[in-house]
């Protein structure tokens, strides 16, 4: 991505996550409230994960699972127990993913580009892969849209884990390395489009 492309993109992803924060945040909060309330525990999520140039930052979500003893895998799948009943309506909703609009404004993420994981899978690219460490990463992109349906995927899946590492990360790494190489702005207001209707 050239610098004169990374100055637009960062300069769209300000306008727009400063309009989605000002339009959002009763949202924001109406979630923040009842996460609260059914976890009793602050209703925001807070988790470490992999950003630009490799550098760790805390990503802000809407708290959507509690703690259930002996479960303690970051692969969630359809099933999961953890998942608590307000959870459910907002990742179906996609509500939950509206406190990323801060990680966005403060430079941290961006709208579109590849979903920021946990430790132990971007930080661990090589070679050619570790292209996609030199972009923000997303809230949505052409990997999230593909995989939209991930955590049913992968409850259908006798090893949720390994089908994961095996098939579902290596794919992704393609998607956006392909995104990457051919990103424009016009593509990135697609994608956004095709979220939020989610086609």
């Amino acid at each position: 991505m050239r610098r004169s492309d990374e100055v637009l993109k960062r300069g769209f992803d300000l306008l727009l996550s400063g309009i989605g924060l000002m339009v959002f945040w009763p949202v924001i909060l109406a979630a923040w409230a009842a996460a609260s309330l059914e976890t009793r525990s602050n209703g925001f999520f807070l988790q470490t994960r992999v950003g630009r140039d490799g550098k760790l930052f805390r990503v802000v979500k809407i708290k959507t699972m509690k703690p259930v003893e002996g479960v303690d895998t970051t692969v969630t799948t359809a099933h999961d127990m953890r998942i608590t009943r307000s959870g459910r309506f907002f990742r179906r909703t996609k509500i939950d993913e509206l406190p990323q609009l801060w990680n966005v404004f403060t430079g941290e993420m961006s709208l579109v580009g590849p979903r920021p994981d946990v430790p132990g899978f971007a930080d661990r690219l090589e070679g050619d892969d570790r292209v996609i460490l030199t972009v923000r990463p997303g809230i949505t992109g052409p990997a999230t849209i593909k995989y939209k349906n991930e955590e049913e995927i992968l409850a259908t899946q006798m090893d949720p884990e390994a089908y994961n590492e095996e098939v579902i990360w290596p794919d992704k790494v393609e998607i956006n390395k392909e995104y990457i190489r051919n990103w424009s702005l016009a593509g990135d207001i697609e994608i956004i489009i095709k979220t939020i209707k989610g086609t």
